[in-house]
Order: structure tokens, then C-alpha cells, then sequence
């Protein structure tokens, strides 16, 4: 197989609205992203993917987007980003940004003139219908909960569809016009330079065009959307058109946010014509919860083998279609990893930090490192619920009390899971706004701080932020960088329970990862894994017995050449 040129990338994710606030209100701004761009650099990232940055009412973060071809004024404007791109480049850092198309925001031109005439081009751009009765078409719940149809004002018996909040209509893909719209649009952002995209929500494009009701799945009388709105037949039309008209074009890297892809069907997404470069590892991300639709209804009872099944499994099934996938540990839509993947608190440490960042590093893949997860920031604890901002947070605190639960308990569910956990504002150093900013951020800051800060770590040679330094340096060291770009995948049987050890082999040259996921010491027999080039924890290897202490980790490299 041939190495397409995006396969030795490391990839940093920007959550502008809280990464760097430099013009005093309280949000980030580009200018902030920019003021960083040399210490991205210096985690060994050569490119970065920037959250929405869209002119946008914010109701959903941003992926509610009014103007796809203009900047949001809180962050900055469109000759900003130029010079971002630019500024960027002279540091060989790629930058690739969000696609947000399976729906726009009910700001959106094109929404405002869908309501304003119903006989408009516009109405067909999105999906409206009309019942007799005057009920909703169907009875299917939106992923933010309640259904999925929002009554259309003046428009008797009328309403549009939603997957998501009422605020994001979806698009209708069964529209070529549509369809050309979207694709000069993504066309306009690669002639200005992004590398690429992130794209979101991509497997919902295609709904069941019988629309029909099925037998409810919880308490409120609705069924989850995704049974007939995600991964359906026919969307490999919509997909193999868009990636035809555009990213084929640019040679793009494109990065699905892929949920639900099922087994068969994942040598079509990321196969050597895959409609994306790549799609998203999310085998694992929910690991920690019973329903990803209703979260409040508490943690599930996974196991370090659990996670370890769902690691191995899929990038074996990816390795089976050549394909490649984008390797993660958080991201703006998951809790903190050290506070997921660590239950116990006293065990939130950096060592486990390092050691979850060495766990995932050097999977076959492109490993994506989210802001502040450098430095291992832990999730927050508050008190109510009018601390939180996230929509799906909120709703699932609803849906909790509705379904009987208590407020405390509502609330410590959506303490562990909120999507806000990875939204609180950068921590670069101790002050009172950790330098994000010198005035109130948008969203409270976290309460788990000590230590956990850029200023801190940089001074600190043991520090988190310092390994996933010398994480970068090893993936680009070319005595090792083709077996960690291509070499083959060989997960390692027969380990203790809490351990998850895998290889990497190329030509002679092996390298050997393990990792205690515990607190407690594991001890197991390892042969020809070659030279320590990096460890966690308190480790002894002698005559091929290994000692883990609790949450340690070693990568060995073996040169047989």
C-alpha cells in the first residue's frame, strides 16, 4: 500500500471559544490561536483542527452554523483566519476545519427563506411536512431529546425536522440543488488553503424516506432518531458525489465523524477509495456510560479488558480494508479522559495521564491530541445546573427529573459525562483565569486546577505536557517513523487482565507498547521487545520479566536490521 501524505500527521484540535481570549470579553478568538501557534508546534503537531469558527447564534457551539463562508465576529474575521492559514504554514502546520453539513442553523439564510415563502427553492432545501391531524409526522426523538419535528409558526399542521436541537434544521441531501450549493461551498474554503476537513454528524445525511414510526424505546413514547436517520441504505450515493466534487479534487484529508458505521460497510468509508482519508475510533469513547441517547441513566461496569476488546478490535477490522483511522482520547464532545478511563480520583495523577497518552499514541493511525488533554486536565464538579451550557446537558438533566430522578443524582451524571468538561476554558497558568483571559470567561472554569497548567509543566521535566513533547519527537524520529506510520498491528495475548500491550512491525524493526490501566502491580513474561525509548511509572524488566507499578507504561523498540 502507499503512504498517502497525511498518514505521519499529528493532529491538535482547537476549541477556539476557550482556548485564548486576547481582546478582553471573555471567548476566544483567533488572534488567541494564532499567539500559540509555537507551542503547538513544540508538541510535535503538524496540523490542526479548529471547531467551528462559523458566523453562528451559538445555540449549539457553533455547529449551528447562519453563514458558512464567514467568520463569527466573537472570534474574529475571515482576514484573521487568512492569517492564521498563513502564519500556520510557515510553521509546516496544516490546518483543517469543520464540516457541518447534515444541517444549518434556523438563522441561516437559506432557513429564513424557507419560512418566509414556502413556494421558495429554499423550502425544498430542507425537509417540512404536512399531516392531517395536526400530530408530528412521526414518532422519532432527537439526539438532544424530544422529537425530532418543530411546529412551523403561521403554518397550521406544518413542520420541519431536526436530528438535533429545533435550532438545526437538517439539510435535505435528496435535493441536488442542495447538494451543488454544499459542494462550491467546501470548494471556496480549499481554494483559500484549509488541508482538509473534520466532518460532523456525516453518517446522518440519509433518513428513511417512509418516515414511518416505530415501536417506542423509552418512557417519553419516542424512538431514537438513529434507528432511521443514521447509516442508512442509499447514502453512499450522497457520499461518493461529495467526496467526487470536492475533496477528490484537492487531494483533502477529510475525517469522518462516523458513529454507527457498521463492519461491512467500513472498507466504503475509509478503504484505500473510502469516501474519507480517515473516520474517528469512537469504539471505546462511551465506554463509561449504559445509553449514549439517555446518559443520565448512569455509568456502566467496564473493565480494562473491555476497553482493551474495543481498541484491538477495531483497528484489526481497519487493518482488514487498509484503512486508517484517527486515533483519540478526547475531543469538545467528551468528558476529560483522565477523569473517564481512571475511575478512582486518587489515581487521577499525571502518571496516569501519561500513561493513557501512551496507550493510544502509536496505534495505527493518526493520533489527535485535544487542548488541555497535554497537560491532563480532569473534569469539573458543579453544583447546579445553571453552571452548565451545554444543550445536551441541559436536556439530559430534564429528561432525568422527568424520568424520576433526583436533582442530586441528575447531577452527578451530567458532572461526569457534560460535554462542558472539555469546554472549560485552557489552563495556562495558575491565575485566577488560568491566562485565558483576564476578565469572566463565557463558562466557568474547572475546579480540579492545581499543578495542571502550560506555565507549571513547562517548568517541570516530568510533567505531561513534557512527555507528550517527547511523544511527538519519537513518532517523527525516523529511526522509527515508518513502523509507526505503517507498520503492522499485533495486539499481545496472554497479558494480565489490566494490562493492554500491543506491536507494531515493519521490516525487522518491532516496536512493543504495555500499559498498566490499574492500581495495582501487574507482572508478566516479555521476549525480544528490544530497548526502553520510553516509560511511565515504575517499571523493571529483568531477564524478560516485566513489574508494572499501577498505571505505568513502556514503549520498546526492537531494531533487528
Amino acid at each position: 500500500m502507499s503512504t498517502k501524505w497525511w498518514q505521519n500527521e499529528i493532529v491538535y484540535q482547537i476549541y477556539p471559544r476557550s482556548f485564548q481570549d486576547t481582546n478582553h470579553d471573555g471567548i476566544g478568538d483567533i488572534q488567541g490561536m494564532i499567539d500559540h501557534l509555537d507551542y503547538i508546534q513544540e508538541l510535535g503537531v503538524t496540523m490542526i483542527w479548529v471547531s467551528p469558527i462559523y458566523k453562528s447564534p451559538m445555540v449549539d457551539m457553533g455547529y449551528d452554523i447562519a453563514d458558512y463562508q464567514d467568520i463569527d465576529p466573537q472570534f474574529g474575521s475571515l482576514d484573521e483566519f487568512k492569517v492564521f492559514l498563513s502564519e500556520a504554514k510557515k510553521r509546516h502546520i496544516k490546518v483543517i476545519m469543520d464540516l457541518v453539513v447534515n444541517h444549518t442553523s434556523d438563522q441561516h439564510e437559506w432557513f429564513k427563506q424557507a419560512l418566509a415563502d414556502p413556494k421558495s427553492k429554499y423550502r425544498d432545501y430542507f425537509i417540512f411536512k404536512t399531516t392531517d391531524d395536526g400530530d408530528v409526522p412521526n414518532n422519532w426523538r432527537s439526539i438532544f431529546g424530544g422529537s425530532t419535528w418543530e411546529p412551523v409558526a403561521d403554518e397550521p399542521n406544518t413542520f420541519y425536522f431536526h436530528t438535533f436541537a429545533p435550532q438545526q434544521p437538517d439539510l435535505n441531501w435528496e435535493n441536488p440543488a442542495l447538494r451543488q450549493e454544499i459542494y462550491q461551498m467546501i470548494n471556496w474554503w480549499l481554494e483559500l488553503g484549509v488541508a482538509g476537513f473534520r466532518v460532523d454528524a456525516i453518517t446522518h445525511l440519509k433518513k428513511d424516506l417512509d418516515w414511518a414510526s416505530l415501536p417506542a424505546d423509552g418512557s417519553d413514547g419516542l424512538v431514537s432518531v438513529i434507528k432511521k436517520g443514521q447509516n442508512r441504505p442509499g447514502i453512499d450515493v450522497f457520499l461518493n458525489e461529495l467526496k467526487q466534487e470536492t475533496f477528490d479534487k484537492y487531494d483533502a484529508i477529510t475525517v469522518g465523524e462516523a458513529y454507527g458505521v457498521p463492519e461491512k460497510d467500513l472498507k466504503k468509508y475509509i478503504g484505500p477509495n473510502g469516501y474519507f482519508s480517515m473516520i474517528f475510533d469512537f469504539s471505546y469513547m462511551n465506554i463509561d456510560v449504559l445509553n449514549t441517547d439517555e446518559w443520565y441513566r448512569g455509568r456502566s461496569q467496564w473493565t480494562v479488558k473491555d476497553l482493551r476488546e474495543a481498541l484491538f478490535e477495531s483497528q484489526q477490522v481497519a487493518g482488514q480494508v487498509h484503512g486508517t483511522l484517527a486515533n483519540v482520547l478526547e475531543n469538545h464532545d467528551q468528558p476529560r479522559v483522565l477523569s473517564k478511563l481512571v475511575p478512582d480520583k486518587h489515581d487521577q495523577t499525571p502518571t496516569a495521564a501519561k500513561a493513557l497518552a501512551t496507550m493510544y499514541y502509536f496505534l495505527p493511525g493518526v493520533p489527535f491530541i485535544y487542548q488541555g488533554q497535554e497537560i491532563g486536565m480532569k473534569n469539573f464538579v458543579r453544583k447546579d445546573i445553571s453552571e452548565f451550557n451545554d444543550v445536551s446537558s441541559i436536556n439530559n438533566y430534564q429528561m432525568a427529573l422527568k424520568d424520576g430522578y433526583s436533582k442530586e443524582s441528575a447531577l452527578a451524571s451530567i458532572n461526569d459525562k457534560s460535554r462542558d468538561n472539555a469546554r472549560v476554558p485552557m489552563q495556562w497558568n495558575d491565575s485566577k483565569f488560568a491566562g485565558f483571559s483576564d476578565t469572566e470567561p463565557w463558562l466557568g472554569m474547572g475546579n480540579d486546577r492545581e499543578g495542571i497548567d502550560v506555565q507549571t509543566e513547562l517548568a517541570d521535566e516530568n510533567s505531561v505536557l513534557n512527555y507528550y513533547k517527547k511523544l511527538g519527537q519519537l513518532h517523527h524520529d525516523l529511526a522509527w517513523q515508518s513502523v509507526t506510520t505503517t507498520g503492522d498491528f499485533q495486539p499481545i495475548d496472554s497479558l494480565p487482565e489490566n494490562v493492554i500491550g500491543y506491536q507494531r512491525i515493519l521490516d525487522g524493526q518491532v516496536l512493543t507498547v504495555f500499559v498498566n490501566l490499574s492500581h495495582e502491580l501487574a507482572e508478566f513474561d516479555a521476549h525480544n521487545v528490544g530497548d526502553r525509548l520510553e516509560k511511565v511509572g515504575d517499571i523493571t524488566i529483568d531477564n524478560d520479566h516485566v513489574k508494572m507499578a499501577g498505571y505505568s507504561a513502556v514503549v520498546m523498540g526492537l531494531n533487528a536490521n
